[in-house]
This record gives structure tokens, sequence and C-alpha cells, in this order.
């Protein structure tokens, strides 16, 4: 147990899904697994684990950024064992090819942080997704016709952004797909603790066009992200 987990040891599978929002948490667990128990309720940060395919899978909160995200999937890493952890939640277009309800996969992942600082030094780290796990997630979004783009993602410690997209523009230069606030903390710690990892993101709102889905469009589309997800997640 942790200030931030009261999980008994083995109460997590090798394979962790990381939404932010606690109620997503429980949306996926409880519309999607089987015997799916809460294992993990401190500060509302919600963790399950059920089945899915007859494959153990859990999903637990994170919260929003990545100072809380690097707390979760530290202990989740180093207390219980985890070993495969598939990020799902929305992101902002940063890119005109990428449309609303398309899904992100990202490849690696730019950031505006200073966690790493002390980490690398002069070093700019490049964290970047497991290949398997990206292929695999590549191959099951193929299989299901579903509209996806893989390439370089931004996690941002600022959800509003001075000048919009335009505070972005370094990164639009360079073709960054889109923006998010989790994925670099999450593929730093696996890189540094041998695990595999790979953020799966809905696009929902467009910082250069200004489009956005819907309630009832948002809710479908991250159906489709959470079952590919899952399917992922059983593939493992």
């Amino acid at each position: 147990m942790t200030p931030h987990n009261h999980a008994p040891k083995d109460a997590y599978a090798e394979t962790v899904l990381l939404p932010g929002d606690p109620l997503r948490a429980k949306w996926v667990a409880e519309t999607f697994l089987e015997d799916a128990k809460l294992v993990n309720s401190v500060r509302n940060c919600l963790g399950y684990t059920g089945t899915y395919k007859g494959k153990k899978v859990s999903v637990q909160a994170t919260g929003m950024g990545q100072p809380s995200l690097a707390i979760y999937v530290h202990e989740l890493i180093n207390i219980y064992g985890a070993k495969n952890f598939i990020r799902i939640g929305t992101c902002g277009g940063l890119n005109k090819k990428v449309k609303v309800r398309d899904v992100v996969l990202g490849v690696a992942a730019s950031t505006d942080s200073a966690m790493n600082v002390g980490t690398f030094g002069r070093y700019h780290y490049a964290p970047h997704a497991d290949f398997d796990l990206l292929r695999k997630a590549a191959d099951l979004a193929d299989t299901r016709e579903m509209k996806f783009h893989a390439g370089g993602i931004v996690s941002s410690d600022v959800f509003y952004v001075e000048g919009g997209a335009k505070g972005y523009q370094p990164l639009l230069d360079h073709d960054i797909l889109a923006v998010e606030m989790e994925a670099a903390a999450l593929y730093t710690l696996a890189a540094k603790y041998n695990r595999k990892a790979i953020a799966i993101c809905t696009m929902t709102d467009c910082l250069i066009t200004g489009d956005e889905i819907d309630a009832d469009a948002r809710q479908s589309s991250l159906e489709d992200m959470a079952t590919l997800s899952l399917d992922l997640a059983a593939s493992i």
C-alpha cells in the first residue's frame, strides 16, 4: 500500500490501461471487463481489475498531467509488477490531416515539461512508444478499418496555451500530430524500467480548424478507442 494506492500487491494485471479520468476508468471496467473488481479508490483515482476475452486486464486512472501519471506508473511498476501500459485518452489536433474521431498512435512524445532536466542534463531525451505494441495496435486498427495516424505527439504541462494553435507553431512546423498531457512521462518511465508502453488517443477537437465532436460522437469514438486498446491488451 502507498499514499496513493491501497490495493494488495497481486491486485493488478501485467497489462494496465491508463485513462486520466477516474470515471472513464469506471466506464471501461463496467462496460467491457468481466468480473471487474475495484482495487483502488484512494483520492478517487479509481483502479479496477477484470478479464477481457479471457485475459486479465487492469484499468487505473492517473489524473491529469505528467506528475500525476508518473506517481501511478512508478508504483504500478515498482510495487505491483505491471509490465505493459496503454494510455487511453483524448487529444487536441495539431495537424489538418488528423480529423475529429481519428485515432492517434503516439510514436514519440515531445514535451514542454522540465521533469527530465535533472536526469538528462544537456541531452534532449526522446521518449517513444514500444515498437511491438505500436505495430500490433496499427495492425488491429487496420483490421477494424479504423482511421488512425501514427506519429509524433506532444505532452504539454499547460492546457490553456497562450495563442492557441500558434503557441505550438514550432511543433506544427515539424509535423506533430496532436497534443495531450501524459505520454512523455509514461514513455520515459517505461524506458527506465524496461517496460512496454503506448499512448492511444482519440482526437476530439482540432486546434487548427476549430472542429470538435459532440457528446454522442465523443462517446462512440471513445468506445472505438477502448475496444482497440483492450484488444491490444488481450494480444500481449
